[in-house]
């Protein structure tokens, strides 16, 4: 697998998701442990997660980028739905279970929220976060984020309605959170 760094950070780097990465993130994603989290119910095959590579990591208004730690890939991050109009994104990532705890999301998080402030030009990051995600909701408060709503009972997940928090953060509250 490739190692072209984009952004390092303390424990983890970020890289761009290249299609040998497929091969990991295609078991990971059909693993309970992550399709819960992030509200995916149906399995994914090798040409959907070609499709997805295709469709949505090579896109232009998404930023995706895989996690890595001592070059093994662990996770992804990224941002979706750019609204390059409202400088707005919504980040999404998720850890492979075995690296859970460790603190590589919130590195990984930090990381990439600084870039899509100093780099992309965002004002405003969100997130959606299912209400049994404590470990996501608790990462997300820790760095800044503000929870701003709740859609109840908003998507069906492993045989429960589960109400959405969304959570936002703005550039302003960042920016005086780091300096």
């Amino acid at each position: 697998m490739p190692d072209s760094v984009f952004l390092s950070g303390d424990s983890v780097d970020l890289r761009p998701i290249e299609e040998d990465d497929l091969e990991f993130l295609r078991p990971a994603v059909n693993d309970r442990r992550i399709w819960r989290p992030i509200g995916r119910s149906r399995p994914v095959n090798r040409e959907q997660e070609r499709e997805f590579f295709e469709d949505v990591v090579c896109n232009d208004d998404t930023v995706n980028l895989l996690i890595v730690t001592d070059s093994t890939p662990i996770g992804t991050v990224a941002f979706n739905g750019i609204d390059w109009e409202a400088d707005r994104a919504e980040i999404g990532y998720w850890i492979a279970p075995d690296h859970h705890r460790q603190g590589y999301a919130t590195d990984a998080v930090e990381r990439f929220v600084t870039y899509g402030f100093d780099q992309l030009g965002l004002h405003k990051i969100t997130a959606r976060v299912f209400e049994f995600n404590e470990a996501s909701q608790r990462l997300l408060e820790s760095i800044g984020f503000t929870k701003e709503g709740i859609h109840r009972d908003e998507v069906f997940v492993d045989g429960d309605y589960q109400d959405t928090y969304w959570y936002g953060l703005l550039e302003a509250n960042w920016r005086s959170r780091v300096d």
